[in-house]
Parts: C-alpha cells; sequence; structure tokens
C-alpha cells in the first residue's frame, strides 16, 4: 500500500483543510457558491477559509465510503499534509468514510520510472460527545485496508514477476509476520496427493505448480474455517487458446488465491478467535507440447474422472483438488473464491460477485455479511436441470456445459461435484470474476486489483466469532 493515512480522533487539533458534505444539495447560505454558480454537486474549494465543500446524494455509507475513497484522491494534487472532518452520529457509516479514505490513498506504481509522492500524511476526526468510532475501530480498518491493498499489489504484479513460487514466497511472508504456519506443497508433492486434475493444467508451464496452505490459530478457536482460492498466475487459456484481447488482464486469474491470503493476513492481525486455513492452488495455464488436451481424462484426487472439453475451463479443474485437500481437514465452514466464469460477469454484470452452494441459508448469511461490508454480491441458484449440462458419456463429469447458457452455475456445480456428502451444507461457492479486476474506477476501487472478497468475508468470519 504506497500511503497509509495516519486517522486520529481528535477535537483540538487543527489541520491545513477541512473537509464539509453537502447532503443532496443543501448548501449553507453562503454568497461564495452564488458567485461562482456552485449547485451541490461534485466538489468545491473556498480558498479563503480552506474549507472543501462535497456534495453527496445522502449520508449513507455506501455514499461516503465512496466520498472518503474519492477526496483522498483529490488531494493527490495538492500539497496539504492534513484534512479534518466531523463524525458521524451513526458508527457503519464512520466506518464505511474512514475505509473509504484509507482505500482512497491506494496506487501500484511499481513499475514506474517517475514515481508521484503523496503529500497527505494525517486525517482528523473531529470528535464529539454523539461520535462512536473508536480508535481501535479504526485500528480494525486499518489493518483490513492494508490486507485489501496487498492483495491489489499481488493481483497487480504481472505474470513474468507473479509466479506459483512468488505467491509462495509471499505466503511464507505473511506468515512469518503473524502467528501463522505455512506449508507449500510442490509438484511431486501434488503426485503424492493423486492432484492428476491440477497437475494436468501446469503441465504446459514452465513454473513448477505449488499448493499453499496456510494455517492461523487462536488460543480459544470458535470455529474451523477453510478458504480456498483459485491461484492462476496466468491464463492464456491452454489449447483452447483465448483471443489475444481476452488474455490482456488474465494475470488477475489469481485474485481469489491472493484474496484467501489476504483474508487470513487480516483475521491473524485482528486476532480473531477462530482456526483459518487458506489454501492456494498457484499454477499456470499455458500451451505447448506437453500441454492437456481436449478429449483427455483426468483422474481427481476425489478418484472423479473428468473428460475435458475445454481447456479454459482451468480454474475449476485446480479448485476440485484444492477443495478435495480442503475437506479432509474437517471444516465447519468451507469457502472458496475465483474469478471463475465469464457467464457470473455477463449475469450479475462487472460490480457483484456470484454466490453459490447447497445451503440456502447459509447463502443468506453471507450475503448480507458482503453488503454490510461495501462488497456487492448475489446468490445464484441450482438447479437439477443444469447439473445434467455436465454428464459426460465416457467419464463422471464433463469440465464444460453442453450449454452455453447459465455457465456460472454449471461452473459452481462442477465444483459440487468435489463436495463430499458431509460438506455440502457447509461449503460455498463465491464467484469473483466481476469485481476483482477493475478496467475503470467505481466505488473505491481503482483501475487494477480490487481486493473483492476480503471485506466480504472478514465481515462473515467476524460474525461467525461472535455467534460461535
Amino acid at each position: 500500500m504506497k500511503n497509509q493515512y495516519e486517522i486520529i480522533l481528535n477535537e483540538q487539533e487543527k489541520a491545513d483543510v477541512r473537509v464539509v458534505f453537502i447532503p443532496n444539495k443543501q448548501l449553507p447560505n453562503e454568497e461564495i457558491f452564488k458567485t461562482f454558480n456552485y449547485k451541490g454537486e461534485g466538489s468545491f474549494f473556498d480558498q479563503s477559509k480552506m474549507i472543501l465543500y462535497w456534495g453527496i446524494k445522502e449520508m449513507q455509507k455506501d455514499y461516503l465510503r465512496e466520498a472518503g475513497c474519492q477526496i483522498s484522491r483529490y488531494f493527490e494534487n495538492y500539497a496539504f499534509k492534513s484534512f479534518e472532518l466531523d463524525c458521524c452520529e451513526d458508527l457503519e457509516t464512520m466506518r464505511a468514510l474512514v475505509l473509504g479514505i484509507l482505500l482512497g490513498g491506494y496506487s501500484f506504481d511499481s513499475y514506474k520510472t517517475k514515481k508521484k509522492e503523496n503529500v497527505l500524511k494525517q486525517v482528523i476526526l473531529k470528535e464529539t460527545k454523539k461520535c462512536k468510532i473508536t480508535q481501535e475501530d479504526i485500528q480494525e480498518l486499518q489493518i483490513i485496508a492494508q490486507a485489501i491493498c496487498d492483495v491489489r499489489d499481488m493481483v497487480n504484479t504481472p505474470p513474468q514477476d507473479a509466479t506459483p513460487e512468488f505467491l509462495a514466497q509471499w505466503g511464507r511472508d505473511v506468515a512469518s509476520q503473524n502467528n501463522i504456519t505455512c506449508k507449500i506443497l510442490d509438484e511431486k508433492d501434488l503426485e503424492k496427493e493423486k492432484m492428476g486434475a491440477f497437475l494436468a493444467v501446469n503441465r504446459a508451464s514452465v513454473h513448477k505448480p505449488r499448493l499453499i496452505h496456510l494455517k492461523y490459530q487462536s488460543k480459544n478457536p470458535r470455529a474451523k474455517i477453510v478458504l480456498v482460492g483459485k491461484g492462476l498466475t496466468y491464463d492464456c487459456g491452454g489449447l483452447s487458446l483465448k483471443p489475444s484481447d481476452f488474455m490482456v488482464s488474465m494475470k488477475a486469474d489469481k485474485s481469489g488465491g491472493c484474496a484467501v491470503i489476504g483474508i487470513l493476513q487480516a483475521v491473524a492481525a485482528l486476532q480473531m478467535e477462530v482456526e483459518l486455513h487458506a489454501i492456494v492452488g498457484a499454477t499456470e495455464n499455458m500451451i505447448g507440447g506437453d500441454a492437456y488436451k481436449p478429449d483427455d481424462v483426468l483422474f481427481s484426487r476425489e478418484g472423479k474422472s473428468i473428460e475435458v472439453r475445454n481447456t479454459d475451463a482451468e480454474g475449476r479443474l485446480v479448485l476440485a483438488d484444492c477443495l478435495s485437500y480442503a475437506q479432509d481437514l474437517k471444516p465447519d465452514y468451507l469457502l472458496d473464491f475465483a474469478t471463475l466464469t465469464g457467464a457470473c460477469v455477463v449475469g450479475l454484470g462487472e460490480y457483484t460477485s456470484g454466490i453459490m452452494g447447497y445451503n440456502e441459508e447459509l447463502k443468506t448469511r453471507f450475503e448480507k455479511d458482503a453488503l454490510r461490508s461495501g462488497e456487492l454480491v448475489a446468490k445464484l441458484p441450482f438447479n437439477r436441470h443444469l447439473e445434467k449440462l455436465i454428464e459426460s458419456k465416457i467419464a463422471d463429469i464433463c469440465n464444460i456445459a453442453s450449454s452455453r447458457y447459465g455457465g456460472a452455475i454449471t461452473a459452481g456445480m462442477f465444483l459440487g461435484a468435489f463436495i463430499r456428502e458431509e460438506y455440502k451444507d457447509k461449503w460455498l461457492h463465491i464467484d469473483i470474476a466481476g469485481p476483482a479486476y477493475v478496467e475503470k474506477d467505481w466505488d473505491v476501487n481503482t483501475y487494477g486489483g480490487s481486493g473483492a472478497g476480503v471485506r466480504a468475508c472478514v465481515e462473515f468470519i467476524k460474525n461467525i466469532v461472535k455467534k460461535g
């Protein structure tokens, strides 16, 4: 993260600039607004009084989160070291504003020769008797923001550097900085584990695969949660080659894997009372003389055979073996995060993640927690008719449906075929293909990796711990 602002609660300290929100165009009676014809939309900087007026539709947490992010970016163009604003009375609204301010400080310039320094260092929240946010809340939000921005950095790192071993080293680094254990499985280990589907995807790559397994455990865990992430460090589609335009941004196919490491990093730093595992299947999907082919039949760790009809449906093959490994840990909750299907983006749009699984109550719980965190999600329904589309004539299952329609759901149902009966009600599949990588700024997301899944899952785990 390029800039982690110091955010303090202080009624007395004075900042360089004061920020005042203008909700619903309700302008104060100031002559300067008439002089400059300001109508309460966008921003207006009164330099004589050093006040930045910021138009906002309403003082609601989603609008304030976005406004906080935009205000942070606004100050990138000035030499001010600090700004101040009044606390909101509602805690959740104030937390959203602070998180937006923190995420607005993010930029990815590791590969630029000329780097722009952000002068802004301090944000002062003017504390009042009605203010409910505490310094502990701010510290928690800084931990979550740091995890999100670390995930963004990893997603944004290009494939010549971000190899499976690169992700594995990040896992080791996260483990060494927190109370976390780290286990890395190489290709020989994967062969011993009989992960035939995972290994097939990797065959044409010069970079060897890695299964990353991180574990955080508190002294008195309230639950055992296992997260699985798709870590495709690059995906050209294999022999079912993607069109060139579709290959651009495929460095982001590791977003799910990066997200689960970021979630574990945040949970460990927050010292939540939980046992949490993060499992990442890291590999490339490339072309070459040894590439796996359409018409191949692969054998998964669960023992099921898979007919390959499209090598660009590779993430589900990696996840099938990783989910098998994850179930051996006997979780109370099992969640996977993946940029799995373009069909999910078609169905829900580029801002929304899809939630799938067999347990409707669990899907609803995750949906509520995700929406509370500020991430957009929607439930997608499994149905028995779509399941017929992934039947195979020569193997137990086919890796792609026989119809183009309902592709996000059939991909989720493919994964469901590798979930054992005793874990079906404990499993959720989160398809983050839409929001994981951003081509144009929206909400608190700037160009590149967004860190999708981190806020939602941290909130989900927080509530599991709270309820026990």
